[in-house]
């Protein structure tokens, strides 16, 4: 074998010429203007660090409205009617004893009793955010919101 006689197992391949019109049209593959569209671009620290500040600079996206703030728990009358007694105490942690509600994330959620149905016995509702409509049911039947 000598250098003379030895064949490419490949042909020749052209590198595509970027930048020049031809086949890729316009920018050709550049994007827009600027300092990444010229020949022998360098992105310099400050602009790369800006770039990737982006994301961060533009918000929270679709939840930007979205609160922080831990959501309620509703629970209704009705429910409340079936599972409690004459005279009994309804807070967060006796409607967990109860079945009612799960804890979220290990932790006793707030909860909000809310008027659907309708009460015919005594309760003294504590700890929980309640409706308007839910007290004066509640209040009419005897019993207290605290």
């Amino acid at each position: 074998m000598q250098f003379h006689t030895l064949k490419r197992i490949h042909k020749n391949k052209r590198s595509v010429q970027v930048g020049r019109g031809g086949k890729r049209g316009k920018t050709s593959g550049r994007g827009g203007k600027g300092q990444t569209a010229r020949a022998g671009h360098k992105m310099y620290p400050q602009i790369r660090d800006m770039i990737k500040r982006i994301p961060k600079l533009r918000g929270r996206g679709k939840q930007s409205f979205k609160s922080f703030q831990e959501k309620y728990t509703p629970v209704n009358l009705e429910i409340i009617e079936k599972a409690y007694e004459q005279g009994s105490a309804v807070s967060p942690k006796t409607l967990i004893s109860a079945g009612i509600i799960s804890l979220k994330s290990g932790k006793i959620p707030l909860v909000k009793i809310l008027g659907r149905g309708s009460v015919s016995k005594k309760f003294t509702v504590s700890g929980c955010a309640v409706s308007a409509s839910a007290k004066a049911a509640i209040e009419k039947a005897g019993g207290q919101v605290v």
